[in-house]
């Protein structure tokens, strides 16, 4: 802990243009975030934690509920805020005018990281012709509330105590499950009522710099800070394994300016929400996205990794033996865990009575245990080592016993799910909201629940374990059989021939639910659609009911249920929308997909390059630029991950290593000149130049060839 005063010569700036960039990138958002794994801190643009959700999150518990500066009494001026990190930023603020200045002389800058922890670097820089004496107060307080709490559901009563002494605040959570404890320290302050004080004179053309660290603490022992005075940042953890992420990433380079920027951004969120098993730090997982989900999610981890395979492969690596090793094993109904299930989301808060299903893992998940099953050979065709890939075998087996002998509940070869718990999701598939599948005239479908994408999802793992045969020599027939039957099956049962499109599902009489959503461009994505009907899917998700200029509609504008400003009916999601786009490639429409594509980019340059989780579903004749959905999440996993999918489908690129393929084309108009060099295919690098007329990608080993998508 460190305080210091240096002459005006030394003081750090940034450019204008940087400054002036950061603020009109950061002018649409409510909250400044910052993430480094499962922590997370949002703040005003002050750098100021009071009030609402803001706070400091370690563990799904938030650790600082305040932690408010105040310069002689007074909040600071906002000024601007210039990010760095994901991890970091500088809050850049102003003092009050004296009695003897013309204007206010006092620049107040805040200097934020966070990672285990929070680390926060305070410099006065005293722009006046005279010395000034400058009074410090920071408001600190910690409310222990479990994520779940602040998001609504009421939570156990808590007693959190404070101790003190020089410099040295720690509050403790007692007689609670969890016992958590958070310690602030900042050497040459005092404590007071409300936190810690400090008094000190700026001199005159110089500055002063004081430093808080913020280190929370589970069971009893207390959390080493990540950001220390003895060591460089940039030697930290959260550097290190930033440079590192930076180091292995393909270098790419775009003719669209605003998808180079998107894709530069998305590198850094998808980087800060990796997180590492404290059992095995050699696996990186991805967390779904803040504030609400920084945490292992089945189906988003999952559907990020598969978008990120061309380009990170070890992250689909890291998420697939994470969501292994927490494969369920017995049958209990309380959590919806069921032998060989993936689970749906993992939670460390301080009250896991307050998380679904009661016990901080949750499985209420229909469709992560066949994305796991696809995920595993889509690692394998990109190249993973085959041996890492046999050590998941024994998961992806008991994934297939769950598909067949629970998924499948009453035997109709259709994957169905309905609540066993009390406290759990009703709805669970990607569209988890309790009235997000009704039929056309709004009402709510009732029962055991079979949805469309989710059977897509199921036909693809079993082509994908039929793959997975193929590489380990065992017969891939019965699987590609399996494959055959439900593709059959379920266009009998969901296609509904006047309106030439699928039923979103089928509830629990096995009436098929007849609205329109975009859960059918998955099945385009999965390839469960039949190349005679592609057509008129694609058709009507180009409808001007469906899509709005920006994106697909969760649900058409003409269902029962339709609003453009609601969460899943009727509002548009990026990662949704580039899976649709990838699916009507699939089938041939790259015109149709492109025009997607095109929307998506300017979708995301309304947003300064971040997509965020969702936003609302106007058309865009109606509202010329996208609407922000209130409570989105941003940064989020696979909305980060959409400009890699997006690159990935507007170039036709795709690989079949065990097969020695490659697939890739000729760049799609919206993309410009293409240059990606450092894409790892197995252990090959490779260089792909393309744009609308050419594509060449060298670096292939030799017995690999390339198929153009032309």
């Amino acid at each position: 802990m460190s305080q210091s005063t240096k002459s005006q010569s030394a003081l750090p700036s940034a450019p204008i243009d940087e400054v002036a960039a950061a603020a009109g990138a950061l002018s649409r958002e409510a909250e400044v975030t910052l993430v480094e794994g499962s922590t997370f801190c949002l703040s005003d643009k002050s750098g100021s934690i009071s009030g609402a959700a803001r706070g400091l999150y370690y563990k799904d518990t938030r650790v600082l509920s305040a932690l408010e500066l105040t310069v002689d009494g007074v909040l600071p001026d906002i000024l601007t805020v210039v990010p760095d990190q994901a991890y970091s930023c500088r809050f850049v603020g102003r003092g009050v005018r004296r009695e003897s200045e013309f204007e206010a002389t006092l620049l107040i800058e805040r200097r934020r990281w966070i990672g285990a922890g929070l680390r926060e670097d305070i410099t006065l820089s005293n722009h006046a012709t005279q010395d000034v004496r400058v009074r410090l107060d920071l408001r600190i307080d910690a409310d222990f509330a479990d994520i779940f709490e602040i998001r609504g559901i009421k939570g156990r009563e808590r007693t959190i105590t404070r101790h003190s002494d020089a410099g040295r605040l720690e509050l403790r959570l007692e007689n609670a499950v969890d016992q958590r404890s958070v310690l602030i320290t900042a050497a040459g302050w005092q404590t007071s009522p409300d936190g810690l004080t400090v008094e000190t004179t700026v001199p005159a053309r110089g500055s002063w710099t004081g430093t808080v660290q913020v280190a929370p603490g589970d069971d009893d022992h207390d959390q080493e800070p990540t950001f220390t005075d003895s060591r460089p940042v940039a030697e930290s953890v959260p550097a290190l394994r930033a440079a590192a992420w930076n180091a292995a990433a393909p270098k790419i380079t775009v003719g669209h300016p605003g998808l180079d920027r998107a894709l530069t951004i998305s590198r850094r969120d998808l980087g800060a929400l990796r997180i590492f098993d404290e059992d095995h730090p050699e696996d990186a997982a991805v967390a779904a996205g803040a504030p609400w989900f920084m945490t292992l999610f089945g189906r988003d981890s999952l559907l990020t990794s598969a978008m990120m395979l061309p380009y990170f492969g070890d992250l689909a690596l890291g998420t697939l033996r994470s969501l292994a090793r927490l494969q369920g094993t017995t049958d209990n109904p309380q959590n919806e865990e069921q032998p060989g299930k993936i689970l749906h989301e993992i939670r460390k808060g301080s009250d896991p009575s307050l998380s679904l299903g009661g016990t901080g893992v949750y499985y209420g998940s229909i469709d992560s245990t066949p994305l796991f099953v696809v995920v595993v050979a889509q690692a394998l065709r990109w190249g993973q080592p085959i041996d890492a890939v046999a050590e998941l075998m024994p998961a992806v087996d008991r994934a297939m016993s769950w598909i067949t002998d629970y998924g499948d509940r009453d035997g109709d070869v259709f994957l169905e799910y309905e609540r066993t718990a009390d406290h759990g999701l009703d709805n669970q598939g990607w569209k988890d909201s309790g009235d997000s599948i009704s039929f056309a005239d709004g009402r709510l479908a009732t029962g055991s629940i079979a949805l469309a994408e989710v059977q897509g999802y199921a036909y693809a793992a079993f082509r994908a374990r039929a793959e997975l045969a193929r590489a380990f020599g065992e017969d891939q027939q019965p699987w590609l059989d399996r494959a055959a039957d439900l593709q059959r099956r379920f266009h009998q049962a969901f296609w509904l021939p006047e309106q030439g499109f699928y039923a979103i599902a089928l509830d629990g009489t096995k009436t098929p639910v007849d609205t329109a959503t975009s859960n059918i461009g998955h099945c385009l994505w999965s390839g469960i659609v039949p190349d005679d009907v592609a057509g008129q899917v694609v058709e009507r998700l180009m409808s001007p009911g469906m899509f709005t200029g920006f994106g697909i509609r969760t649900l058409a504008d003409d269902a029962g249920r339709y609003n453009p400003a609601s969460y899943h009916n009727g509002s548009v999601w990026p990662h949704d929308t580039v899976l649709v786009a990838a699916g009507i490639a699939r089938y041939g429409f790259r015109a149709e997909a492109e025009r997607i594509l095109a929307g998506l980019l300017d979708a995301a340059d309304s947003y300064g390059g971040r997509l965020p989780e969702l936003l609302c579903g106007f058309g865009r004749d109606e509202v010329p630029t996208p609407v922000p959905y209130p409570t989105a999440c941003s940064p989020q996993a696979w909305a980060a991950a959409v400009p890699y999918q997006l690159l990935t489908t507007a170039l036709g690129l795709d690989a079949d290593l065990p097969q020695r393929r490659l697939t890739a084309g000729p760049a799609m108009a919206v993309l410009g000149a293409t240059r990606v060099s450092g894409l790892r295919v197995g252990p090959a690098s490779l260089t792909l130049v393309a744009d609308q007329d050419f594509v060449e990608v060298t670096g292939l080993p030799f017995s690999v060839t390339v198929t153009s998508t032309d």
